[in-house]
């Protein structure tokens, strides 16, 4: 397979360009405090870019019939492990996936770089840092990012009112993940009580002493206590 050859200038030019680019990923990333940050893109890109330019390098130099693309194609299942690292669960929450992206990402803008394709990995670089910055805003402005919590309402009588609790927390535009009801009898003579579990999606910008108040206005409630459900 025939390649077109370049000296040491181009080899790093291309690493320079592979360099910066990770370092615009990277540091955009850092500035959310992110997992991985600008070392770790800027280091993903070079080296992905000096794994681009090595394989052409060699299949020039020491192969007849070479495949330029041997080591570099390495690259792509290789970032699957970083990228992994950088993903964390937390309860029914998944952080991370973005970088996970953007580490993938930059690994390709490297090996374009590495064969010397200019245009398209400054456009792709361009693109991603349009994505992580322009495109948050727009995200969050049309699905704004919710939290998981566990109310925990204590109700006076047996049988809560379901429709009351469940229509208040509609009207905040709070989702219901799932709900447990569970019933306490008093002693002898005495009225029982019951208690509602629900493990619900609340938007960050709820007032949560205004849903607090809403929802003691439902009737019954006598206790109600909101955790953090991760």
């Amino acid at each position: 397979m025939q390649t077109e050859s370049f000296g040491i200038v181009e080899m790093l030019l291309r690493l320079g360009a592979g360099f910066l680019a990770g370092c615009v990923i990277g540091f955009e990333r850092a500035s959310r405090r992110q997992i991985a940050g600008l070392r770790t893109h800027a280091l993903i890109a070079l080296g992905s870019t000096l794994l681009m330019v090595l394989s052409i390098y060699m299949a020039e130099s020491f192969l007849e019939e070479g495949d330029p693309g041997r080591i570099a194609a390495q690259v792509v299942s290789g970032i699957g492990f970083l990228g992994a690292g950088a993903i964390i669960r937390l309860g029914n929450n998944v952080k991370g996936l973005t970088t996970a992206a953007s580490l993938w990402l930059v690994s390709g803008v490297g090996l374009a770089f590495g064969a010397g394709l200019w245009i398209p990995a400054a456009v792709a670089t361009a693109v991603a840092l349009f994505t992580l910055t322009a495109l948050d805003s727009v995200e969050k402005r049309f699905f704004p990012p919710r939290r998981n919590k566990l109310l925990e309402l204590r109700f006076k009588g047996e049988y809560p009112e379901h429709a009351k609790t469940l229509a208040v927390l509609k009207a905040f535009g709070i989702g219901v993940q799932s709900l447990d009801v569970a019933q306490h009898l008093g002693g002898k003579g005495a009225k029982g009580d019951s208690r509602m579990r629900l493990l619900v999606s609340i938007p960050t910008k709820t007032d949560m002493s205004r849903l607090s108040e809403a929802l003691r206005k439902t009737g019954d409630v006598d206790r109600l206590e909101i955790k953090e459900k991760y």
